[in-house]
């Protein structure tokens, strides 16, 4: 006797074959005579009487077979002949599958198959066969089908694009995401980056269709996408099976169809234009340059207002909000007309520099006095030793004091004499952006690029831009090693036009 085994019995016996003699029981009997024979024991009999066999899939007790083959509750299935578990072929390639996936057998009396024995096994090896077969007769008639259906616009499975949705078989803007297609085509027009533009997206609040933050190859998919212009692309792509990427179809087999567009054809030409010179030129973007501002500006919020490359904002990634490089400018300009250096504020800064400087020069030369004068004092008592006018312990009483104090003072000159060389340069540098400001409202806009941002970091504190204004906090030129600038208040703010929100 065999090991035991739980099985089902299957009975499908259609009105014509109890016509000619065949009732339920007779299939149920012998069924239970072959698992008897095998020492099996049956634990379950599912009645299908007087059901076709065109299609089985969907009966409640082929549902229940099915869910008890997959809890493992039986282990196999018997039935008298294979037309009697299922007449389509499809459906009987599909209880082949789903029998092997869940390592049962299936036994068919008057054929003599019982996949539990090797010679049964063959038999699923060629019910395999005969599965992959269908599927790729299946996967070619849809392939085939999949043009027609494009032509005519109609969906052939899948997600509608991001930004779309399906309406009665139509695609048409999704009125949620439209707008955030819409507006990532903007940030990529400003900033011409696509890990810029994710990022902005994210810090909003925006998310993917499943609730994922953007990526930068998220974006670029998305621009590249045609279906924001009004063109849907399709049968572009095949699938390589198994779980594995897709690859694109021969350009001659795509399908275009109209459809509502998001943006326009000349904003999606221009980003796509913008794409593609990026990717030809096949080298990573350059550094971000050095904006007049940068570093400077800072959000109502807090955050720093960064240009993104080749953009003309400074930006605030968490609340959108933004101003223009040039209305900034100019601005900062118009406070210069109120602030900038009078005669009396360059003459007591330049005064304080030169007596700081004046200060460090005479404590040096005092140093090195005292310490020429040490190296003499101490010279004569070397001398009064060796003449022996005085004792060796009465030298020492008098020369070590001295040399410890010329020790602290040649400690002491390197140090003063780099703070002098530091204020010099600091002063000269000062002088020299001062100089070129004793005109600056006049002369702004012929200075060059590199001495606007010198002359902008030595007199700015920090620039705040909030929604409907501009705060700008000047100071006048600090002094060098952390002394006290000359004392001005921070200038008011500064009224601007409200700017652009994307909320």
């Amino acid at each position: 006797m065999e090991k035991s085994k739980s099985v089902g019995i299957w009975i499908r016996v259609s009105t014509e074959d109890q016509a000619r003699g065949e009732s339920p029981e007779h299939h149920e009997k012998r069924a239970r005579y072959y698992a008897e024979s095998r020492g099996w024991t049956v634990k379950e009999v599912y009645h299908l009487e007087a059901v076709s066999g065109k299609s089985v899939m969907d009966h409640p007790e082929t549902k229940r077979m099915l869910a008890d083959i997959h809890k493992g509750h039986i282990t196999g299935i018997i039935f008298s002949k294979l037309a009697r578990l299922a007449r389509n072929t499809k459906e009987l390639l599909e209880f082949a599958d789903i029998f092997r996936f869940d390592n049962a057998d299936l036994i068919s009396l008057q054929e003599a198959i019982d996949t539990s024995s090797p010679a049964g096994r063959l038999f699923y090896t060629m019910i395999a066969a005969m599965a992959q077969w269908e599927r790729e007769e299946i996967a070619s008639r849809v392939a085939a089908s999949i043009p027609i259906r494009a032509k005519l616009g109609k969906p052939l499975g899948g997600a509608a694009p991001f930004g779309y949705r399906w309406v009665e078989k139509k695609l048409l803007p999704d009125p949620k995401e439209a707008p955030i297609r819409k507006l990532m085509y903007e940030l990529f027009l400003e900033s011409r980056r696509k890990k810029a533009v994710a990022k902005m997206l994210n810090g909003q609040g925006y998310r993917t269709r499943n609730g994922s933050k953007f990526s930068d190859t998220t974006v670029a998919r998305l621009l590249v996408d045609p279906s924001a212009k009004g063109l849907r692309r399709s049968n572009y792509t095949k699938s390589l099976g198994n779980k594995k990427h897709w690859e694109l179809k021969p350009l001659s087999d795509w399908i275009f169809t109209d459809i509502e567009p998001i943006v326009s054809e000349e904003v999606w030409l221009r980003c796509n234009q913008i794409l593609d010179e990026q990717h030809k030129a096949r080298r990573p973007m350059a550094k971000k340059p050095v904006h007049l501002f940068t570093g400077l500006v800072f959000c109502a919020c807090g955050k720093k207002m960064p240009v993104p490359s080749k953009s003309a904002n400074y930006y605030c990634s968490k609340c959108l909000n933004k101003i223009s490089m040039d209305d900034l400018e100019m601005i900062f300009h118009e406070q210069l007309k109120a602030f900038l250096f009078s005669p009396e504020e360059m003459t007591k800064y330049f005064d304080k520099a030169d007596k700081l400087i004046r200060e460090k020069e005479e404590l040096f030369a005092t140093l090195i006095k005292e310490s020429e004068g040490l190296r003499r004092e101490m010279n004569k008592l070397v001398r009064l030793y060796l003449d022996d006018t005085m004792t060796k312990e009465a030298v020492g009483t008098h020369y070590r004091p001295m040399e410890e104090r010329l020790k602290q003072i040649e400690d002491q000159i390197p140090e003063l004499q780099g703070e002098i060389d530091f204020l010099k340069i600091q002063y000269l540098s000062s002088s020299e952006v001062v100089t070129e400001a004793k005109d600056l409202y006049t002369q702004w806009r012929h200075i060059a690029p590199d001495d606007k941002r010198k002359i902008v970091e030595t007199i700015t504190n920090k620039i705040t831009v909030s929604n409907q204004e501009v705060s700008i906090s000047l100071s006048s030129i600090p002094l060098p090693l952390n002394s006290p600038a000359l004392a001005t208040q921070p200038h008011p703010c500064v009224a601007f036009l409200p700017y652009p929100s994307f909320g």
